[in-house]
């Protein structure tokens, strides 16, 4: 029997670096220097903290989320489904870890909250350029989100950039159509600048795949996969709401917004509607 720290196995085993004054270590590969000195509160409220951090690690997997969105945009161009399924899979994932969030969020109470919300100015995560190019890729297309971004000139341009591109679903309904399926004309060529329209061709057409899902699996595959993405999606959008209305009631936000009837209206607005109207025909 041993005591004392001296008698004690050292965990480090030989092979193990421990000099790194000319080598590359974990901080140093992270950037956790300047990733741990980004949380700056503006109050002594000891809440802050946690809602600075909460705001940044979703500003941190948002930016996860839309390199995998590109990737999928891509590969579904490429007709290369197998690709898609994968980023969008983890889209779905990421999108978890996101709604997770707001359990830990909303263990602030209103009255922790008010201890510094008017620190907060102006701010409000409705800025965030990139949840509006999350929801621009998806197809939640709006012009007038352009705004708020002007003080931003590279934020801009690239919000202008994927206003402009076609969607996520705007390239499936493209794949569909490159497959021989009759999608309509106007849902392949059109000002992609404008949100997806449901449309009942649009819907014949999904339901051709649901219907014959062994001669068509990759497509009835790719439309399960949107499904996800979009549930998902709308399961951050109502932890969100309900999160807000827990710690600010109806009270309006701090970027303007009327606050939780805002968020509300999100809510009934589908990316890929089609895909949840055929479940009452099949």
């Amino acid at each position: 029997m041993t005591s004392g720290t001296g008698d004690r196995q050292s965990r480090i085993e030989p092979g193990m670096q421990t000099d790194f004054k000319e080598r590359m270590d974990y901080g140093s590969y992270l950037g956790l220097d300047l990733l741990l000195a980004a949380q700056k509160p503006l109050s002594d409220a000891p809440d802050e903290l946690l809602f600075i951090t909460i705001h940044q690690v979703q500003e941190l997997w948002l930016k996860l989320a839309a390199h995998e969105l590109d990737g999928a945009i891509a590969a579904i161009k490429a007709d290369e489904l197998q690709p898609a399924f994968k980023s969008l899979a983890r889209v779905s994932r990421i999108q978890a870890q996101l709604i997770s969030a707001w359990d830990v969020l909303s263990t602030m109470t209103p009255a922790d909250y008010l201890a510094f919300r008017d620190a907060l100015g102006q701010s409000s995560g409705f800025q965030s350029h990139q949840y509006r190019a999350f929801e621009f890729r998806l197809g939640a297309k709006d012009p007038r989100m352009l705004a708020m971004h002007r003080h931003h000139p590279e934020h801009h341009a690239h919000l202008k950039e994927l206003l402009e591109a076609p969607s996520l679903y705007d390239e499936a309904l493209r794949l569909l159509a490159r497959r021989g399926l009759p999608v309509p004309a106007d849902c392949i060529e059109r000002d992609w600048s404008q949100p997806h329209v449901a449309s009942e061709g649009v819907k014949a057409v999904w339901l051709t795949i649901y219907r014959d899902t062994q001669h068509h699996f990759d497509l009835y595959e790719l439309a399960e996969e949107l499904v996800d993405v979009e549930d998902q999606f709308q399961q951050w959008r109502f932890r969100h709401m309900k999160t807000v209305e827990r710690i600010i009631g109806f009270k309006p936000g701090t970027g303007g917004s009327s606050g939780v009837k805002f968020l509300r209206t999100a809510l009934e607005r589908s990316f890929f509607p089609e895909l949840w109207q055929l479940r009452s025909e099949l």
